[in-house]
């Protein structure tokens, strides 16, 4: 797909990304939340990640939401790392490639950043209904 000309465009398909990816639950409970002051924000990660950067054709989605488990558990941003989880699922992220992403980053982030990141990504694959061979 060709990034549009038109800002306007631009921000469309952007938000439709980020809605197909994050969810409609969560991109409608935050337009739900979002004030004028707010909004700014919301416009600002739209046109800069979502539009900017996601619609590019470079690297499907689904390699972007690796790299984004990646460098937000290596950077220790757990809540942006929960929201990427789901939408890392959503992109055909699978439990066994979430292991994977998460193991490499402990081996350049430290073993503290995967641990913490297992507990985060089991916590999120549960509540989803993702997580297979679970034990009792």
């Amino acid at each position: 797909m060709a990034i549009p000309d038109s800002m306007s465009e631009r921000r469309k398909l952007g938000a439709q990304v980020r809605r197909e990816v994050l969810g409609d639950t969560y991109v409608s409970a935050g337009a739900a939340k979002a004030d004028p002051f707010y909004q700014n924000f919301l416009d600002f990660t739209v046109d800069n990640c979502w539009a900017s950067v996601w619609l590019r054709p470079g690297l499907p989605r689904k390699t972007r939401s690796m790299l984004n488990l990646a460098m937000l558990s290596v950077m220790g941003r757990w809540h942006e790392f929960e929201v990427h989880m789901k939408g890392a699922l959503n992109n055909g992220v699978t439990q066994e490639e979430i292991a994977e992403v998460l193991l490499q980053a402990g081996v350049y982030g430290g073993v503290p950043i995967a641990a913490e990141g297992f507990r985060r990504a089991r916590d999120v694959l549960q509540r989803e209904g993702h997580l297979r061979g679970e034990t009792k």
